[in-house]
């Protein structure tokens, strides 16, 4: 009986993981060409796109499941099941999600490091008409070398690097040297991975501090604002192209004798006649919006619009407020800094970690409000990364629009969505704590003291607690999930200070989104460094 229990406790977790992945391929599918250029469509480039952001997702979809086991472990009352009352059996289980992480964590380093720079590389070799297959294939591969090196220092340093002090404080350096030998011999490959991957998860922090929280602000309040009328931007945008005009036409009075134009003129009419074109494209563009049947829908939606921007606003401030709490806790009652702030008990009350744990029991609730939570930092990421453009430092690389986005700028765009999946596992850990690190596991406490909460049948009492950092080491089980990424205590400091920094540029962008008005109807369709031919090709889909 203890086995068929345990086999069909697992069958159901990876059931549901097996059509959650289906459904992952389907959305990067349909995503990616959402934003490919019609212009510049290239196989490879979307294929590495598609499968790059479906890993990042699929892994994410691991967390849930890995909660899943380790909370059906338990009986309600703080006791192990009977097929999970063996520490073997335990370990066993939890070993398949440990082993899902070490092959979806590989895939995303060779992702990363290899697989989309060689990709990117290869297509900016491309735009050279003066070079040939061979030499770009070759130029590729010379500088994904340089990724493949960092990859390779990473997981050399985390293999390296000792998690524990020595326990002789006076030994020699020799003593010293040995001790970091017999600490590479014992962790092997998980604590390299685990470095690689939490390296990749600073910059992926990074990433939502810049996109994700700035998305967060500025999604809900366009749907809030909604657009501009077309009818009104197309009447001012008339008004714009006659005033050019007449600008155009005084200084050509200006050469009616036959007199050259001085270069002062001649620099301004080229000015003039650039922004003459420019508005004439977004003519035809909003034209085309007031005639599209799409726009009128749009508009008949406007309430629902609202309502779905009040919810979203309401939902980044339920994240804002549990990341606060928890951060607060930290501050407050961690064991301090040297340990990665990690808080020992329950504190404060937070809110979504309480909604986690009353979901978790009826399986699969919690999974798909984990997904919806996923889903919601991949729009909100989009959604910044589209208002702000990709930059390095002060230089502008790409810009992301819906059906104009280059190769290039595509792979650039499920690099970062991977970075910044990759870190919403952590972020998960900060949002809910205890739901992450045990689930909805309980522990017995033997007590003499008399409680509600007893077991019945035994000669003392008993309290039954949810399990946290302070439960005994053999009454709850913690998740692969935490134990992976927080390997490293220095890591989990640096995400302490970046969760404080996540909250500001919050608040930043949601004044600065405040601030700003209604967006164009035809908001990224028209730039001045679009050309007329992909222009035409845009109007005519």
């Amino acid at each position: 009986m203890a086995d068929v229990a345990l086999l069909s406790e697992s069958v159901l977790g990876w059931s549901i993981f097996g059509l959650v992945l289906l459904a992952i391929l389907a959305f990067c599918w349909i995503y990616i060409r959402k934003y490919q250029s019609r212009q510049e469509s290239e196989v490879i480039s979307t294929i590495t796109a598609i499968c790059a952001l479906a890993i990042a997702l699929i892994t994410s979809a691991l967390l849930p499941v890995d909660i899943f086991l380790v909370s059906y472990m338990k009986e309600s009352n703080g006791t192990y099941k009977e097929w999970a009352a063996s520490n073997v059996t335990r370990e066993q289980i939890e070993d398949t999600v440990l082993y899902g992480y070490y092959t979806l964590y590989s895939i995303i380093l060779f992702c990363v490091f290899l697989w989309i720079p060689f990709v990117y590389f290869y297509y900016e070799e491309k735009d050279d008409d003066n070079i040939n297959r061979c030499s770009q294939v070759k130029n590729a591969l010379k500088y994904t070398l340089g990724f493949m090196i960092v990859c390779t220092a990473l997981l050399l340093i985390g293999a390296f690097v000792p998690l524990e002090a020595p326990t002789n404080q006076n030994s020699t350096q020799w003593e010293k040297v040995q001790y970091l030998f017999e600490e590479l011999g014992s962790s092997h490959c998980l604590a390299a991975l685990s470095f690689s991957i939490s390296s990749l998860t600073l910059i992926g922090m990074l990433a939502v501090i810049t996109y994700t929280a700035y998305g967060m602000s500025i999604l809900p309040l366009n749907l809030i604002k909604g657009t501009r009328s077309v009818v009104y931007e197309r009447l001012e945008n008339t008004e714009d192209i006659e005033e050019v005009e007449q600008q155009i036409d005084n200084i050509k009075s200006k050469c009616t004798d036959g007199r050259p134009l001085s270069t002062r003129d001649r620099r301004s009419l080229q000015q003039l006649e650039e922004k003459l074109q420019l508005l004439r494209r977004r003519d035809r563009h909003l034209e085309t919006a007031e005639k599209n049947c799409c726009t009128k829908f749009c508009s008949a939606l406007r309430p629902l619009k609202i309502a779905i921007g009040v919810f979203f606003i309401l939902v980044a401030l339920l994240f804002i407020i549990a990341l606060f709490i928890s951060n607060l806790d930290k501050a407050l009652h961690s064991a301090g800094i040297n340990t990665g702030f990690i808080v020992f008990g329950t504190n404060f009350t937070n809110p979504l970690n309480e909604l986690l744990l009353a979901l978790q029991p009826v399986f699969p609730l919690d999974y798909i409000l984990i997904t919806v939570i996923t889903m919601y930092f991949v729009f909100t990421s989009v959604a910044g990364i589209r208002n702000m453009g990709i930059w390095f430092f002060w230089i502008r690389l790409y810009k992301i629009r819906r059906g104009r986005t280059r190769p290039q700028a595509l792979l650039f765009l499920c690099m970062i969505l991977l970075l910044i999946v990759l870190h919403t596992s952590y972020m998960m850990y900060s949002l809910a704590p205890q739901y992450v690190m045990y689930g909805s596991q309980k522990y017995l406490i033997q007590s003499k003291v008399p409680s509600i909460k007893t077991m019945q049948g035994n000669s003392t009492a008993g309290v039954i607690k949810n399990c946290d950092a302070d439960a005994p080491e053999d009454q709850c089980t913690i998740t692969r999930t935490y134990l992976f990424l927080h390997k490293f205590w220095f890591f989990s400091t640096i995400y302490y200070f970046g969760n404080w920094a996540f909250i500001a540029f919050f608040l930043i962008g949601l004044v600065v989104s405040c601030c700003k008005g209604k967006k164009s109807v035809i908001e990224g369709e028209v730039e001045e460094d679009d050309s007329d031919m992909s222009d035409d090709e845009f109007l005519q889909v």
